[in-house]
């Protein structure tokens, strides 16, 4: 495998962590809201999917971005009967997002962004000593 096919790999590792961090910051971000609307759902937590994708032309095997979903889980209900939210019962559906989940996804979507960088980096300073090598 040449070093440009790497780079390509790791780039694309590099969008789908990105893509997926950005999707774990909306979640975080509407762990708490609820509907505008008495008894409407409110926001229902995202979930992106990838895939492998083989170049064969070159053999290498890179990260595609299937979509972004909405977590189908159970919204938990909270008794809140002043709530605007609330339904005839005084209970209001909360968002499907756990913080704790979210946040050890963004821990790991991180890390997975900084090994990718650290591969684009090695591929950059073996270009760069070959470099030197032939002057």
């Amino acid at each position: 495998m040449d070093l440009k096919t790497s780079v390509d790999i790791s780039a694309s590792g590099l969008r789908a962590q990105s893509l997926r961090m950005r999707v774990i910051a909306e979640n975080l971000a509407n762990a708490d809201s609820v509907s505008e609307t008495p008894g409407g759902d409110p926001y229902r937590r995202q979930v992106t999917t990838f895939k492998a994708e083989v170049d064969r032309a070159t053999g290498g095997t890179s990260v595609k971005v299937t979509g972004v979903r909405e977590d189908q889980s159970d919204l938990p209900r909270v008794y809140q009967p002043g709530n605007p939210a609330a339904d005839a019962e005084g209970y209001v559906k909360m968002p499907n997002v756990n913080s704790l989940i979210e946040t050890a996804d963004m821990k790991s979507a991180q890390r997975s962004y900084e090994a990718n960088l650290n591969a684009i980096e090695a591929a950059r300073s073996l270009t760069m000593r070959t470099i030197d090598l032939l002057k």
